[in-house]
């Protein structure tokens, strides 16, 4: 069945190359080093201890903490970190630079897979969350790569889906030496679609574990001094399409009952700075950029964050911080980092991606459910006049986030046995 596999995601390259290009119209980055996504390398790499992917933003943020214990405490540990969007990988070169090596990860094909193991030869492979590729994980058994799927999550539905094809997921899910899921309920699922209950343990979240550095919180009150100018801050971050509009009209409810309200909003995806702009102009909403690096004035509605990296910055700095993809059904966002900052955290109806974590901070009353426009214009109104309020938010927030940490730890602790006992490079094929 993997052969199969294997032919139907070679005849589908052409149009995922096709899906590429149409991406790079508003994304160019989407259209450079086409050469890593098939493992061809215009440069000379070196062979690495540890390999580690993450697909995108949310999952690097998640590994940075993880990378970071593993050089502090195995000095001279040569660490890969592959991505496959290109914000990721602009997040992973941002935030680790020159402290590890980074390449795309190549398509799960048999020749790209070979070459990407036979270039790098990594002695363990750590996978961040829910990535299943048949040949990546077949070629680490047969190079005997010990493989670790951490902080894993698996949806009903992507069960369901991996439920289907059985014949190619059991034997991808036998490569794999421990998967740590983040609920037993994704345990659970783990097991459902064939992998093995002495493979799989329930270690919590790694996202508990965020850092936040002293210099994010300075930097926030420069922000709130400086460029805010007194004004109340509604941050409206990792927004998606059909999200702004229904912000907008939030925004434009309340400004006449809260004359001093600003709203701050962070897209997504960079591709999509020049339409929500768009959309605030049309609006006819004074709009300024966080490129302009104008201050904000009294007749200004909008600053839009059209930048990468600074949005645990921006949280610090909000008076109130809504979490997007959850006002529509994207699945939400990580909420966490808003919370660790300080900041009272609002989110939409739909979360499914962070269950969970939605579900156990809304019943510690740590932050706000709205399950409308009109509810989150109830709730925002709240905020704004009730400051014990806020305060109580952010302080139930942190207090949520220090009763779930740890699993950092539980997860390096595991690595570290594996890294002891890393086989040599010796035998590799050239």
């Amino acid at each position: 069945m993997r052969s199969a596999y294997s032919c139907l995601f070679v005849l589908a390259i052409p149009l995922i190359l096709l899906r590429l290009l149409w991406r790079s119209i508003k994304a160019p980055a989407y259209r450079s080093r086409w050469n890593e996504r098939f493992a061809c390398y215009s440069r000379t790499v070196s062979p690495v201890d540890i390999w580690c992917h993450a697909v995108s933003v949310g999952e690097a943020e998640a590994l940075f903490p993880l990378i970071r214990q593993i050089q502090q405490k195995q000095s001279g540990c040569r660490i890969l970190v592959t991505t496959t969007t290109p914000t990721g990988s602009a997040r992973v070169q941002a935030v680790l630079q020159k402290t590890v090596e980074h390449v795309y990860l190549p398509y799960d094909t048999p020749y790209s897979v070979k070459r990407f193991f036979c270039a790098f030869k990594p002695r363990i492979a750590v996978i961040m969350e829910t990535e299943i590729w048949p040949n990546l994980f077949s070629y680490c058994g047969l190079f005997g790569i010990p493989l670790y799927v951490v902080n894993a999550r698996l949806s009903e539905k992507s069960m369901r889906g991996y439920q289907k094809i059985p014949a190619i997921i059991r034997p991808a899910l036998s490569q794999i030496a421990l998967i740590s899921a983040q609920t037993q309920a994704d345990a659970d699922r783990f097991v459902a679609i064939g992998a093995s209950p002495l493979t799989v343990q329930t270690l919590g979240n790694i996202k508990f574990d965020v850092e936040i550095p002293q210099s994010i919180i300075d930097q926030s009150k420069q922000i709130k001094q400086q460029l805010f100018s007194g004004r109340f801050v509604w941050l409206a971050a990792s927004t998606h399409q059909g999200e702004e509009a229904a912000l907008l009209k939030v925004y434009q409810q309340l400004k006449p009952q809260l004359p001093d309200l600003l709203l701050v909003i962070v897209p997504r995806h960079p591709e999509r700075f020049g339409e929500v702009a768009k959309l605030c102009q049309q609006n006819k909403l004074n709009i300024i950029t966080r490129t302009s690096k104008q201050a904000t004035a009294a007749n200004t509605d909008i600053l839009l964050v059209d930048t990468m990296g600074e949005l645990k910055m921006f949280y610090a700095a909000a008076d109130a911080a809504f979490v997007g993809g959850s006002l529509v059904p994207t699945g939400g966002h990580n909420v966490l980092e808003a919370a660790a900052v300080g900041a009272p955290v609002l989110f939409g109806p739909f979360m499914h991606n962070f269950k969970d974590i939605a579900d156990r901070i809304v019943e510690q009353k740590a932050a706000i459910l709205c399950q409308n426009e009109a509810a989150l214009a109830e709730a925002l109104l709240d905020l704004y006049e009730k400051p014990a309020y806020r305060q109580e938010l952010v302080a139930k927030g942190k207090q949520f986030i220090e009763q779930n940490q740890g699993t950092l730890n539980r997860i390096y602790a595991i690595l570290e046995t594996a890294i002891t006992k890393l086989p040599g490079q010796e035998n590799w094929p050239n």
